[in-house]
């Protein structure tokens, strides 16, 4: 069962956290997600080239109950979650994970720009920005906008040519601001950076208050109940524990 018993995390732990599960969202679980930052060369890992992953090996020196343990604190305050594709229960991020994430996503391309322009590396193929997350690379030339650097220009054409038009629009706005025909807003930036610090704060997990379905009495939805109920992959209960004895009905959600 998921517990909370460890002290919080880091930023950057939690940040790691969150880019170790990027890879594998919705595609692997909580044991996998250990094994990115503990840095196994399981099978499993090394032929899904997790290994590749920037933070893998991260908590080497961690053993794997530790890590399992950072990445149930994850889950009780609210970065990550488990989903259940059929049995299997899957890890997702939050809201408030994908906030944090797509905002390192973003600055890893922008990192990644400013070493092509170091290497001279001309021509790249930005096919690969196509259908990734609207939010994300809107931050993303966001950032681009901020760095006043005329020398990204060349690889925004290139993206204009091949992304939807409202990439493209926003492609061209970034290029008007770097050759100074813009003014650039730093609002949407500061907003960001603001809402990035109140997300990594967390939601730690409370007792919930409910409505029964049957008798309409308000009943308590304890954490320690809420971290079995996601554990089994189950809904919130719509019956109090009296009604739920009462149809000998335990586990009905």
């Amino acid at each position: 069962m998921m517990n909370s018993s460890i002290n919080r995390l880091t930023d950057e732990e939690i940040k790691v956290i969150l880019r170790a599960a990027d890879p594998i969202i919705a595609k692997g679980g909580r044991t996998l997600l250990a094994k990115i930052l503990k840095g196994s060369r399981e099978k499993k890992v090394l032929q899904l080239e997790l290994d590749s992953c920037p933070v893998y090996g991260y908590f080497k020196d961690d053993k794997l109950d530790g890590i399992m343990q950072k990445i149930d604190w994850m889950i009780n305050f609210d970065f990550l979650d488990i989903e259940y594709y059929g049995k299997l229960p899957m890890i997702i991020f939050t809201e408030r994970g994908w906030h944090i994430e797509s905002d390192q996503i973003a600055e890893e391309l922008f990192n990644e720009w400013k070493e092509w322009i170091n290497k001279g590396k001309q021509n790249p193929d930005m096919s690969y920005l196509k259908d990734r997350n609207r939010e994300m690379v809107l931050l993303l030339l966001e950032k681009i906008k901020a760095s006043e650097n005329q020398t990204f220009i060349p690889y925004l054409e290139l993206w204009e040519k091949v992304d939807y038009k409202k990439v493209r629009d926003e492609i061209r706005r970034t290029i008007l601001v770097l050759n100074g025909e813009m003014p650039f807003d730093d609002s949407i930036i500061k907003e960001r950076a603001k809402s990035i610090r109140e997300a990594l704060k967390g939601l730690e997990m409370q007792d919930l208050l409910l409505k029964c379905w049957v008798c309409g009495e308000r009943f308590t939805f304890t954490i320690d109940e809420q971290r079995y109920y996601k554990s089994k992959g189950f809904k919130n209960p719509k019956r109090c524990k009296a009604c739920r004895k009462e149809k000998d009905d335990v586990f009905f959600y």
